[in-house]
Parts: structure tokens; C-alpha cells; sequence
């Protein structure tokens, strides 16, 4: 991710959360990227050390990095990396395009289809949100079919009650009771009350900007070329 970001032009504030306390080491191999960043640590009371499951932790990470640019009042666009993704460089530059919240469509690698790849996102006309892909049955049962690192979103949503739904609780945060599948369209609904209020990115959403790549397999089929098929079909409509 570091090495990323050092080819995205200024400004640029990496916040990275470490799964219980900060350790020297880490902190001098962020140093080396040359890139701004925070460091802070979390989950120590989780006793992060012998989790069992990483997925655990992540929305107390995620928690940290929100109370952090909360706190501080960091102006900007907020966006959730992490190290099962393959970001382009376009991503970052769209990133500060976006007015309020963003969406745009994420490629997942799968095993488990005909083609290696499942497409969840946004089907867009121009920048407005006009329906959803989304992979499952049982994914249908989403407000918002959105994947984690398929959105962002203005900061001031954090500390601005004015900006975000009215669903939203005195602090915009990311739930650890959640159901799977269900963070991501957990924590939009904080957010936004529906798609009039998001931004398709960019116009017609006609981008693939960004990759989910699953670790813990070794049978995963990459697309031939990286390609996304062209004759997509929108899954879910809006009505």
C-alpha cells in the first residue's frame, strides 16, 4: 500500500491502525515510504496478538482511523484500504472528485464462478445510481449492495449531523455485531439515506478502479487481461 501511495500526488494522509500496539518496526517501515501518515494502535483489550480470525478486528481498526480523523477535524475524503486490495492510481485521483459520497463498482476474485469473478457495485447513468450488481441471493436482503472499498466519502459527514442520514448515531462507526456481508451497507446507511444522495464514479461507472483480491486461496482463476465483461447486467434495479 505504501509503495501506492508514494505515486499519488499530495496531499495525502495515510492512516494506519495497528491490531494492538505500535511497534518500532513498523513505524520506521512507514517512515521509509516517504508517505504522511498516522500510526496508531487498537484492540488491545481484544487481545489483538491471538485473534483468531483478523476479520475480527477490522471494525475496531476501522473505528480507530474514523475517532482519529473525527477528533482532529482532518478535512478531506475518506476511504477504506486494505491489504486484500489492488488500487490504481485513477482511484486516488477520483477520490478527490467526490463531493460528498461516492460509489463505483469492485471486481472480487472467486473461486467459486464460472468466470474467477464476482462484480458488486453500483450500476450507474451518468454519476447517478440507477441500481446495483451484487453476487448472492442471500446479498439481495442489502439496503445498499456496496462493497468496503467501493466507496468514499467527505469528512465532515463525521462531525456534521447536516451532511448525513438521519439514521446515522451520535458517532458515525462501524458496528462489531454486524451480520457478514453487512458492513458495508451497515455503516452507508449512516451515511445516506438513499441513492439520490451518491455520486456515481466516474460517470456511467464505467471503471474498474479497484480489486478485491480474497487471500487464504490457492485455486483463485485471475480474468484473462484483468477484464471486466462488457454485457453486465444490472442485478437490482431501482424502483
Amino acid at each position: 500500500m505504501g509503495q501506492t501511495l508514494r505515486l499519488v500526488d499530495p496531499p495525502v494522509l495515510w492512516v494506519v491502525v495497528e491490531a494492538g500496539k505500535p511497534t518500532p518496526e513498523a513505524a520506521a517501515a512507514l517512515r521509509r515510504t516517504a508517505v504522511m501518515h498516522r500510526y496508531v494502535g487498537c484492540c488491545e483489550k481484544l487481545n489483538a496478538s491471538s485473534a483468531a480470525d483478523i476479520d475480527d478486528l477490522r471494525p475496531h481498526q476501522m473505528n480507530a482511523a474514523l475517532e482519529l480523523v473525527e477528533n482532529h477535524r482532518l478535512d478531506g475524503i475518506v476511504y477504506f484500504a486494505h491489504e486484500e486490495g489492488v488500487y490504481s492510481l485513477e482511484l486516488f485521483h477520483r477520490l478527490r472528485q467526490i463531493r460528498r459520497f461516492g460509489t463505483w463498482p469492485v471486481p472480487v476474485i472467486s473461486e467459486n464462478t464460472k468466470d474467477g469473478m464476482v462484480l458488486e457495485g453500483p450500476v450507474c447513468k451518468q454519476n447517478q445510481v440507477v441500481g446495483w450488481h451484487t453476487s448472492e441471493d442471500s446479498s439481495k436482503l442489502r439496503r445498499f449492495h456496496v462493497a468496503m472499498s467501493g466507496f468514499a466519502f467527505n469528512s465532515t459527514m463525521l462531525w456534521d449531523p447536516k451532511l448525513r442520514s438521519h439514521l446515522a448515531w451520535n458517532s458515525i462507526r462501524h458496528p462489531d455485531t454486524v451480520k457478514e456481508g453487512f458492513q458495508g451497507t451497515t455503516f452507508v446507511e449512516q451515511l445516506v439515506e438513499d441513492e439520490s444522495q451518491m455520486e456515481g464514479v466516474p460517470a456511467d461507472c464505467s471503471h474498474i478502479m479497484n480489486w478485491h483480491v480474497p487471500f487464504g486461496s490457492e485455486n483463485l482463476a485471475y480474468p484473462k487481461g484483468w477484464r471486466v465483461g462488457t454485457n453486465l447486467d444490472m442485478i437490482i434495479p431501482l424502483k
